[in-house]
């Protein structure tokens, strides 16, 4: 129903008691012209007044348009666009709020360098782990290792200003792996071995010049240089054992649970390293160690290791050959030195003087201007007779307890690993392979019966420098595994030479790491919020659905056309 035509009085004002014409249904009021209704002329509005007052009919005057009863189509589609944008985002903000929870965020990682100062080379390692650490003790793995140029730092005693630059390449290639923004937090160390340890012994003074030069030079960069040290021989075993009992997974591991397990102790490996100067062995004896000074305790994991370690100085591979060479001279009569460890066919010629440079050396002959000729003779028994000469066995003799020198060891048992120049010379020898001792022992003796011309010439290439040594540096590997530490025939076969495992190289550097990470403050794990992965997913969906209905509103607005 709609409002008609109203009658008014000669005012224009409708009476109050005047009710609204009904219309038909389709509320539109029908003008109609006809005798008595209709339009007034301004004559007869005076005249035909008063009928109004006695109800007479008339025309109406004003028409008055009804008010829109609905919507239109776009007002309803913009409605309902509007709607569900409210409530998909309504919904998404609810799932923000429920479904969120407290969580650990994976751990920062922190960053560590060694510098491996041996006597005839300088290495550079990169350890990493995470800051929230296990027991204390960081989770470490190798991201760098880098050779310096050049050799061993003692060798820089008579001008100490160049070690620095020597150790300048190794350095950027580790700056350049680790961030910027933890330069300042990475710590690093230098370790030197058996190389100073002789330089020590021989001249402090020159020693002590070496070691500042490199704290002058470390210092400089932009990480947490922890200074310098001499380590200890007994030092160097223990970590080396360390190094490889952890990257075999024998110290800890993580389980198929998610969890980090100890493994038992009866697992746990021996580790006979020789460097240049010096050579180790450490192992878990079967029994108690008697020799307390020969015993070495560390806490690692959570968990306290004893082990027996003893390192021999001057029994590394480069200073036993030059006392060797040295022994020969003195039981020579002239300046021809006839070498059972060395090929027939070769001839050279050397200082003097170089054999007694080192404290390991014997005695010196009052004469040391003069050169040496070494010719080769390529006699493997003789070789082993005058190594022998080398260790001293005698005064072990009748003790089941005493390696050589009189040093106290235990009975060895259980497996080892052999790395450093004990992987090197068998490598060569292509001995790696775990040959029983009598094939190890045939391959060496079947190799210093070579001719030098035929070893030349099946030498691979990088192997001048050491080429002449191979047959001598593998029979003192014998001689000292079985006649010095007690491997036999039946123990033999536990020996692994290896270079590295587990994707690291083995050396008393990680085992370092390893240990100084119990004194390096774990980092508590930063906390994050997330959400499980459905809710995630419905979060997205009704976020898309609350920006999709947004937009579809705008463009109703903006591009839909009026009714």
């Amino acid at each position: 129903m709609g409002v008609g035509w109203q009658q008014v009085d000669s005012a224009g004002q409708a009476p109050e008691s005047q009710q609204p014409v009904q219309l038909p249904p389709h509320g539109l009021p029908l003008l109609i012209d006809s005798p008595g209704v209709g339009c007034l002329s301004p004559g007869e509005d005076k005249g035909r007044s008063s009928q109004w007052s006695r109800g007479a009919p008339a025309a109406p005057r004003v028409p008055v348009l009804p008010p829109s009863m609905g919507l239109t189509w776009k007002q309803r589609v913009f409605t309902a666009l509007l709607g569900a944008a409210a409530v998909s985002g309504l919904t998404a903000l609810l799932l923000v709020l429920v479904g969120t929870m407290n969580v650990l965020l994976p751990p920062d990682t922190k960053f560590g360098i060694v510098f491996d100062a041996g006597s005839s080379h300088t290495s550079l390692f990169v350890y990493q782990w995470p800051a929230n650490k296990e027991n204390d003790t960081g989770i470490v793995s190798q991201a760098l290792a880098c050779q310096a140029e050049g050799p061993g730092i003692s060798s820089y005693a008579s001008d100490p200003a160049r070690v620095g630059e020597s150790l300048q390449g190794c350095l950027e290639e580790a700056l350049a792996l680790i961030p910027k923004a933890k330069h300042h937090e990475t710590p690093m160390f230098l370790g030197a071995t058996a190389g100073m340890r002789l330089l020590s012994r021989k001249n402090r003074s020159q020693a002590e010049d070496v070691f500042a030069a490199v704290s002058r030079a470390l210092g400089q960069s932009p990480v947490d240089f922890r200074g310098a040290e001499l380590l200890t021989g007994q030092d160097e075993g223990a970590f080396g054992w360390i190094t490889i009992n952890y990257i075999l997974g024998l110290l800890v591991k993580y389980s198929f649970s998610g969890e980090w397990i100890r493994p038992l102790e009866e697992t746990l490996v021996g580790a006979l390293d020789m460097g240049g100067a010096s050579t180790q062995i450490t192992f878990v004896p079967g029994g108690p160690i008697l020799d307390k000074t020969a015993q070495a305790t560390f806490r690692l994991y959570g968990a306290d290791h004893t082990v027996y370690t003893h390192s021999y100085l001057c029994f590394g591979r480069d200073q036993a050959l030059s006392r060797l060479l040295a022994e020969l001279v003195q039981a020579s009569t002239g300046l021809l030195i006839r070498h059972p460890c060395y090929h027939s066919g070769y001839r050279g010629t050397l200082a003097l003087a170089s054999l007694y440079e080192s404290p390991c050396a014997p005695a010196a002959p009052p004469d040391l201007s003069q050169n040496l000729t070494v010719e080769g003779t390529g006699n493997p028994g003789a070789c082993v007779e005058a190594l022998r000469k080398l260790f001293n066995f005698s005064s072990c003799d009748g003790r089941e307890d005493c390696a050589f020198a009189g040093v106290y060891q235990p009975p060895v048992q259980g497996q080892f690993y052999a790395f450093s120049n004990f992987y090197y010379t068998f490598n060569f020898l292509n001995l790696t392979s775990k040959p029983s001792l009598s094939g190890a022992n045939a391959t060496i003796w079947e190799f210093c019966l070579w001719p030098w011309k035929l070893v030349e010439a099946s030498a691979p290439p990088g192997q001048d420098r050491w080429l002449r040594d191979y047959c001598a540096s593998g029979l003192y590997i014998l001689t000292l595994l079985v006649e010095g530490y007690g491997f036999s025939e039946e123990t033999w076969g536990g020996i692994e030479f290896r270079q590295q495992a587990g994707g690291a190289d083995i050396g008393w550097t990680l085992g370092y790491m390893l240990n100084l990470t119990n004194l390096i403050p774990a980092e508590a794990p930063a906390q994050g919020w997330a959400q499980s992965f459905g809710i995630w997913v419905a979060g997205v969906v009704f976020v898309v659905l609350t920006l999709a209905a947004t937009l579809g509103a705008v463009a109703v607005q903006v591009f839909w056309l009026q009714d």
